[in-house]
């Protein structure tokens, strides 16, 4: 039994709140326990520059950025103004990553797709509820392209969502917060597709090294969590 109740491979309280604001064409506010996001997605009907001079412009683009409001925290987080910080730019990059591994690019056409995750309060795994929301938000901003995009070649290929597992005391456990984050001996983010298919495995020995057979425990526990978390992301958008 961990500090919150939780059973060793369960997840914490998810709670998902689809078009959360009016302006943005996909947006979801995002809870696991009392780590808490918004995050929008939003289509811009250009590219680039960097992306536009590519003989293979026709393709469009999707990419991420990532920010921890200074009251998500404490102590205080400054904001942010003119320079990222190291971890928001890796974290960003990574949100980036796992969710273009789920889009046709050729069918997307010549436009960009933002996605924005903001952190309204952080109980550790924001990296990994941002991508499981983002993929919330872009399925909906796609949706509202209609006409614009093809038929008969989906945009979408596949889902995406992502947890993080690691080894507390010995023994695995899935979807850390804080507590347990700063305490665990192994840590470690996944990203998966609805295909069974990993797209980012990030890990690290914390407190000590760890064996193959301990890597695949968690794998296996993560795979469990990322299936649990597809079935709450469909359910939300048929909602």
């Amino acid at each position: 039994m961990r500090h919150d109740g939780r059973q060793p491979d369960e997840l914490r309280p998810i709670r998902i709140q689809r078009q959360f604001t009016k302006v943005a064409p996909g947006s979801v506010l995002i809870s696991a326990g009392d780590t808490t996001l918004l995050v929008t997605a939003s289509i811009d009907e250009t590219l680039p520059p960097w992306k536009a001079a590519d003989p293979a412009a026709q393709k469009g683009w999707l990419t991420a950025e990532y920010c921890m409001l200074p009251g998500s925290t404490s102590p205080r987080k400054r904001r942010e103004r003119e320079k990222v910080d190291g971890r928001s730019t890796e974290i960003q990059r990574l949100i980036g990553r796992s969710l273009r591994a789920c889009v046709d690019f050729e069918t997307l056409g010549p436009r960009t797709i933002m996605i924005d995750v903001e952190v309204l309060q952080a109980d550790g795994g924001t990296r990994t509820l941002g991508i499981t929301g983002g993929y919330i938000a872009l399925c909906d901003a796609i949706a509202t392209l209609g006409d614009k995009v093809s038929k008969d070649r989906p945009v979408l290929t596949t889902s995406i969502a992502a947890v993080s597992v690691g080894i507390s005391h010995g023994t695995p456990i899935l979807d850390l917060d804080y507590i347990e984050d700063s305490q665990a001996e192994v840590d470690l983010n996944v990203v998966m597709t609805g295909s069974g298919e990993f797209i980012e495995i990030q890990g690290t020995a914390e407190g000590r090294s760890f064996t193959r057979a301990q890597l695949d425990q968690q794998l296996a526990l993560a795979e469990k969590g990322i299936r649990q978390l597809m079935e709450l992301q469909q359910a939300a958008l048929k909602g």
